[in-house]
């Protein structure tokens, strides 16, 4: 297992390699050329440029998430193959750079989803927060002003505005795009694409759907045990992996974490690691790493990726906002840096006496 921490870039992140650095359980970094827009082409001199800031910090580029889709490959537009020419050849590059972990997602529109970033616990921290009442009650035209206002003056990721100012053509174009046609999109987008991940070592692993379940009437698929091993089956090729995402996947409480990690025993390639509390039905609040501040047994998770063979790398997923931090909204330093040690001393747990 490597324990690594996602980083945005110096000009887009308040925190620093120096500090990542001196979290003693983080060997490397998880980053990603933040200013790209879905779709373009990443030179390898850009991917050299930032593999060399973090080397030069002390770390080493781990993986990289993401390298985004663009919309014509999920809605399966004509142009479609000119942006997967597109992203072999970025694949490629990332490849001679020695880069060998892409963490991806396949979600129509929007990424991950969220009613409030900064939701106030009874401790004084505050957390990104989901309620789908409140979701229920926003235009969906509007709901980037509403995340950017939550943003700290931060740009959020898969919430960039030059692609969703055109929100209103977005959810046009995804009109007559549902589950059975995203899902086929995405098998020909990755059959197209392994020939380049298989001669460059290069996993490829599919982040769930966040929530688990359909936002404003757009088709999710990556949703629960059913919809991963689907994937896996359609592309039963070693290098079509996924991210495991506890907190994605845990937010439908009707999914059982431990028996998806050994259902996909030798497919995990990258785990996103954190706890969420749920609060009522369609309600759920992150919290920080620790068991029993949320619904989900974090040593019974850690234990079935080591029981599984888990090998790859992990990182402590959105932290809490602690002791007065500004940071992008769920990637503060603190309380990340303590999820990383929590997730470490179960690990050395049970590598001294797991067996």
């Amino acid at each position: 297992m490597k324990m690594t921490m996602r980083y945005y870039g110096k000009d887009y992140d308040s925190v620093t390699l120096e500090q990542l650095r001196q979290i003693r359980y983080v060997e490397g970094i998880i980053s990603t050329l933040y200013y790209k827009q879905a779709g373009e082409l990443w030179t390898r001199e850009e991917i050299a440029a930032l593999k060399k800031e973090i080397t030069d910090g002390g770390l080493e580029l781990s993986g990289i998430e993401s390298v985004n889709i663009h919309d014509a490959i999920k809605i399966g537009t004509p142009d479609r193959d000119m942006y997967i020419e597109n992203y072999i050849k970025t694949l490629e590059n990332l490849g001679e750079e020695g880069i060998d972990l892409v963490c991806y997602n396949f979600m129509p529109v929007f990424d991950w989803t969220r009613s409030n970033l900064a939701k106030p616990r009874p401790d004084g921290s505050t957390v990104l927060a989901y309620d789908q009442k409140e979701i229920d009650r926003i235009d969906p035209d509007k709901i980037f002003e509403s995340m950017d206002k939550m943003a700290n003056g931060f740009v959020m990721p898969g919430w960039e505005p030059e692609r969703l100012s055109k929100i209103k053509e977005l959810f046009e174009a995804y009109a007559d795009v549902d589950a059975d046609k995203l899902f086929n999109n995405l098998v020909y987008f990755l059959n197209a694409i392994m020939p380049t991940c298989e001669k460059y070592g290069i996993k490829m692993a599919i982040h769930p759907d966040d929530p688990s379940w359909s936002v404003f009437g757009l088709s999710r698929i990556i949703t629960s045990k059913e919809g991963l091993v689907k994937l896996m089956n359609a592309v039963p090729n070693v290098y079509n992996g996924v991210t495991l995402c506890t907190g994605s996947l845990g937010s439908n409480p009707d999914n059982d974490l431990v028996d998806i990690i050994h259902a996909l025993k030798g497919r995990i390639h990258f785990a996103h690691i954190r706890n969420i509390k749920h609060t009522g039905p369609g309600q759920f609040e992150e919290a920080c790493h620790l068991s029993a501040d949320g619904s989900y047994d974090m040593a019974a998770i850690v234990k079935a990726l080591y029981d599984t063979g888990f090998d790859g790398v992990i990182r402590p997923d959105h932290g809490r906002m602690l002791w007065g931090e500004k940071a992008m909204p769920g990637y503060g330093l603190y309380d990340r840096a303590l999820g990383a040690a929590y997730l470490c001393g179960l690990w050395e747990m049970l590598v001294k006496y797991g067996k």
